[in-house]
């Protein structure tokens, strides 16, 4: 730690942070702290080493009593694990959160538009903005979705956009996560558990508040559904208990107070679709889906689901159901796409990006992929099509023969990946045994777009808690931390 008149340093705590060149989110490159950071670390400060332990103990408890776990895919010792989550908040200036509040709006109407446009007229093909070939060959294109009309032209009714802070301070976006954006479940018990075991702290900042992201999300959905449709009855449709994300299908659902169902439950008559009750069938007006394309409907999309309803693409063509987001949003987050949203946004709204994008090389490019096939030992690659961490290379932490098996993977489908400069991302403090310690974040805000675009302030602060680990993802030892946005 660098030299500082502040007492707070000398806190034993402290004795191991060290800073870098990523920017920290509590203290500045000089080792000072960052003004709206003082009454925090201040609390902290003053707790006993064996206090924090007794509240970080009734925050696992907490999250354990509520079911918050998630699944770990192919490992044996046992599936479901404690979301893990670091005591120390993440604080977000008004001014920040202004800057990205704005960035994401733009974003996701710009995402939008241009979503109508590839699956209609087709106007940014034509002129050669984004190349045909692009979005033709993205597995999440559905040709079914030509010249269908979709409720208020709205594709994307819910994001969660990953964004990284840069070593100057500056937001940027590492991706946009379109299909089946997922976390936010997270996001608000993260708030709830923080408040009760920290409610003195958490009066004392004037945060401002998430938890009418439920009765947003409801609202949203309900400004989409089909026209004549005043009351409509709106489910959420999970691919079942096996699913990693199963606890999120069911806290919304309740705290919605809406049918939490799968494939099973539903049916399809005459272009209308259905819900089994122990009373009969009663009709489905909205869906909010947390099914892939790939398995939602056998007859349109892949025969052997057993996740989905059959004949609920007909049903949704015929204009009878609303899925929310639409069907083949997923072009519109591969990560070959990516590269091209800033073109994208000055395109349809005339505007450039108020959220950057990280630099990004598309393989399919001859000299882009020579390059990075020269320099793999210092680039990220990303299968386009891959998230929660899968499918890369972290080309300083990577073998030799590690980067000799992308390169082959490349050479044979160089259109599957992307590669980026690997990026310092910004680091937060967290409580690691009885110090404090930094680690990598990054933060995904929930974007909402019915009749206008919403954005709780906050959103999921991801943690990668390995040390010097920058996967921050909760299969791959990541946990979380609860976002405070100030209110001035």
């Amino acid at each position: 730690m660098h030299p500082t008149q502040s007492s707070q340093f000398e806190h034993a705590s402290l004795k191991n942070y060290l800073l870098d060149h990523a920017y920290d989110e509590m203290f500045t490159g000089l080792g000072d702290l960052h003004r709206h950071c003082e009454p925090l670390l201040e609390h902290f400060s003053a707790l006993p080493s064996e206090e924090l332990q007794r509240r970080k103990q009734a925050a696992d408890l907490s999250f354990l009593n509520q079911g918050i776990t998630f699944t770990v895919y192919g490992r044996e010792e046992g599936t479901e694990k404690i979301f893990p989550y670091d005591l120390i908040p993440r604080i977000i200036t008004a001014s920040e959160w202004a800057t990205v509040e704005h960035g994401l709006t733009q974003r996701i109407t710009a995402l939008n538009l241009f979503l109508k446009d590839i699956y209609n007229e087709g106007r940014i093909l034509d002129d050669g903005i984004v190349p045909r070939e692009v979005v033709y060959s993205c597995k999440q294109y559905r040709r079914q979705m030509m010249g269908l009309q979709v409720p208020r032209n709205v594709y994307i009714a819910v994001c969660g956009t990953d964004l990284i802070r840069l070593e100057n301070g500056e937001f940027v976006v590492l991706e946009d996560n379109l299909r089946v954006p997922s976390g936010v479940s997270y996001m608000l018990t993260n708030r709830r558990v923080m408040k009760r075991i920290f409610p003195q702290l958490f009066r004392s900042y004037n945060v401002r508040p998430i938890e009418q992201y439920t009765q947003l999300l409801l609202g949203t959905l309900r400004s989409l559904a089909p026209e004549g449709r005043p009351e409509p009855n709106i489910v959420l449709l999970s691919p079942g208990v096996f699913n990693s994300a199963y606890f999120e299908h069911a806290y919304l659902a309740r705290q919605m107070g809406i049918e939490l169902v799968e494939g099973r439950d539903l049916v399809t008559h005459d272009n209308v679709v259905y819900m089994r009750t122990t009373i009969g069938l009663r009709r489905v007006d909205v869906i909010y889906r947390r099914v892939d394309d790939d398995f939602i409907d056998p007859l349109a999309f892949r025969g052997d689901s057993i996740l989905g309803v059959a004949g609920l693409f007909n049903a949704y063509r015929a204009g009878n159901v609303t899925l929310a987001n639409a069907f083949g949003t997923g072009v519109a987050d591969d990560k070959a796409l990516y590269a091209y949203v800033p073109e994208i946004i000055k395109y349809y709204l005339s505007e450039d990006p108020v959220l950057k994008n990280v630099e990004t090389y598309l393989l399919t490019k001859p000299k882009e992929r020579q390059h990075v096939l020269q320099n793999l030992d210092k680039l990220v690659v990303k299968a386009v099509g891959e998230s929660g961490g899968y499918g890369m290379l972290i080309g300083p932490q990577s073998t030799k023969a590690q980067q000799e098996e992308f390169a082959r993977k490349i050479e044979a489908d160089p259109r599957n990946y992307i590669a980026q400069p690997t990026i310092s991302f910004s680091r937060a403090p967290c409580l690691i045994g009885d110090e404090l310690q930094p680690r990598h974040v990054d933060l995904r805000p929930y974007v909402l777009y019915g009749d206008k675009v919403t954005i709780v302030p906050g959103g999921l602060t991801r943690v990668a808690l390995n040390q010097g680990s920058l996967v921050v993802n909760s299969s791959q030892g990541g946990g979380s931390k609860d976002t405070w946005v100030l209110s001035q």
